[in-house]
């Protein structure tokens, strides 16, 4: 219908998979390298583990993956997890076109048959992957099966590559003390995030000219609203910029501002959903609360008591008084790409002889650390910082923890490590990383290294720093007013009033469930940690040459 009127060849925004439309931001393609990663000598057997909200992509990857599947490859593609354990081998099986007649209905016949077929391929140099798409419908018994389908191995080799792709629940479920035999065996994860705003143009510039368009119709402030309506959710972006097409058509306009993207949004959109987009944060606030989550569990700062909640009948809230950060603003965009410094490649024992002449003191990696935030590196600060001090400077946090590489890499955060080499402890700064390499800043240069390497001589500690200079340290009680309720009320984008009642509980709520926080409506430190560090301080840089 409105085709002719913009010039189309065809809708350019159906939900309908197609793989001339696919569009691969930053995080995507990082995705697709795990997953590549993961089947090709990355996994060594172990399970790989995507996951993100429901229509980010994860399908989309899904089927990139099986286009780019070497040819030694044999996959069984699993789309419907809700079965037993016999028949989620039963499908396995049918997957690989085993001959299981006879053998159905019964757990052992099934296994056997598996294993001949696994030791077989592997005779021949095949590869066999497991793939299983929407992995958080799996039951307990289900996930212990596949569990006991990585022992399926030879002396060397595990027999078969396990992926699991699901909706954050996954991490929730294999968080669970029943479920860490399985979670320990997890070799690679990643958390695929919605698209940013730029990302957001990007992604409605590249559909329109695919289906033929020559001008995009939408301008800066429609691509905004988009992105705020949608939360950069691909598929709901595909939603309401269809229907904004079409109302632009019935409009007869040619040129789709945000008035008709709101338009379009409320028609579009279920109540719920727009409750729920209305309620994110920008995109980037999607790695603070990582950020946020990751220092408080390790470093142990309390900010905010979550069982300090007063009673209703509590006083007025008072807001702790805001520490003038101009003395040292952390700047809020990345640095540009193409000013640093090109990387050596190192092999594993170059690395180790390099570690093993690294300085022992951390002074010098601190100084990197701060140059990258644009900060002086005086002895005053450096002091502070090197004993990391909660709050060394106005408006800047430190914290030291423990965590994996992956989550690390989740937290989008140049920061610490604290390396162990063969003459002693050093201190690397992490500047990119991805499903193969990192890169680290060591001993006065960037070098990059095999995450093997880097395994073999970092215990997971790190020192991290990251920028809030909006921290209210007072408790909220239940209908609360205030600067402190003002505040939460901004950050949340809430459409209703700044009193912290049920509403404000309900938005709170949904910005927890979309940043992988608890729950529980309740501003706790993590919480408030995520809302207040945004997307200030500098970013990982990209592996990519």
């Amino acid at each position: 219908m409105y085709l002719d009127h913009f010039g189309l060849a065809e809708p350019p925004f159906s939900i309908t998979p197609d793989p001339r439309f696919v569009f691969l931001s930053e995080r995507h393609r990082d995705a697709l390298a795990h997953l590549t990663f993961g089947i090709g000598q990355g996994g060594g057997g172990g399970f790989v583990q995507l996951t993100g909200e429901v229509g980010t992509g994860k399908t989309t990857l899904c089927r990139l993956l099986l286009e780019q599947l070497p040819e030694n490859t044999r996959v069984a593609l699993v789309l419907n997890p809700r079965v037993s354990p016999v028949e989620l081998l039963e499908t396995i099986c049918e997957e690989l076109h085993l001959d299981i007649e006879g053998r159905r209905g019964s757990i052992k016949p099934l296994v056997d048959t598996l294993n001949v077929y696994l030791l077989d391929a592997y005779a021949q140099g095949l590869r066999v992957v497991l793939i299983i798409d929407e992995a958080q419908n799996l039951s307990f018994d289900a996930l212990e099966q596949v569990r006991l389908l990585t022992n399926l191995e030879t002396a060397t080799q595990k027999l078969l590559q396990i992926i699991l792709l699901g909706q954050p629940e996954l991490r929730t479920m294999l968080a669970r003390e029943d479920l860490r035999q399985l979670a320990q065996r997890i070799t690679a994860r990643y958390h695929l995030l919605p698209l940013s705003a730029p990302e957001t143009g990007e992604y409605l510039r590249h559909r329109f000219a695919v289906a033929g368009g020559t001008r995009s119709p939408f301008t800066a402030g429609a691509v905004q609203r988009i992105h705020a309506r949608t939360g950069g959710v691909p598929r709901l972006i595909n939603v309401v910029s269809e229907r904004t097409l079409l109302a632009g058509f019935v409009l007869e306009r040619t040129t789709l501002d945000e008035t008709v993207v709101d338009r379009a949004a409320d028609e579009a959109l279920a109540p719920t959903c727009l409750q729920k987009r209305a309620a994110h944060l920008p995109v980037m606030l999607r790695t603070a609360a990582a950020i946020a989550a990751v220092l408080l569990v390790a470093g142990g700062i309390a900010w905010w008591q979550q069982d300090a909640i007063a009673p209703a009948n509590a006083t007025r809230v008072q807001t702790t008084a805001t520490a003038d950060v101009t003395r040292a603003s952390p700047r809020t965009v990345p640095a540009d790409p193409a000013t640093a410094p090109a990387a050596a490649r190192l092999d594993d024992a170059a690395f180790a002889t390099r570690l093993a002449g690294a300085a022992a003191s951390d002074a010098g990696a601190w100084r990197e650390l701060l140059r990258l935030w644009d900060l002086p590196a005086d002895d005053a600060l450096l002091a502070r910082l090197r004993s990391c001090a909660p709050v060394p400077t106005p408006g800047l946090h430190c914290a030291r923890g423990q965590a994996s590489l992956d989550e690390l890499a989740a937290l989008g955060r140049p920061l610490l490590l604290g390396l162990d080499g063969a003459t002693g402890p050093a201190t690397a700064v992490l500047l990119a990383v991805d499903a193969q390499r990192a890169r680290l800043w060591l001993d006065g240069q960037a070098v990059d290294i095999s995450r093997a390497a880097l395994a073999s001589h970092w215990s997971g500690r790190y020192t991290a720093l990251w920028s809030a200079t909006q921290l209210h340290s007072a408790p909220l009680p239940p209908g609360g007013t205030g600067p402190a309720v003002d505040w939460l009320k901004a950050r949340l984008a809430h459409a209703g009033p700044a009193v912290f009642d049920d509403a404000m509980h309900m938005s709170l709520r949904q910005f927890q469930r979309a940043h992988g926080l608890a729950a529980d409506g309740l501003p706790g430190p993590a919480t408030r940690l995520a809302l207040a560090s945004a997307d200030l301080g500098p970013q990982l840089q990209s592996m990519v040459e």
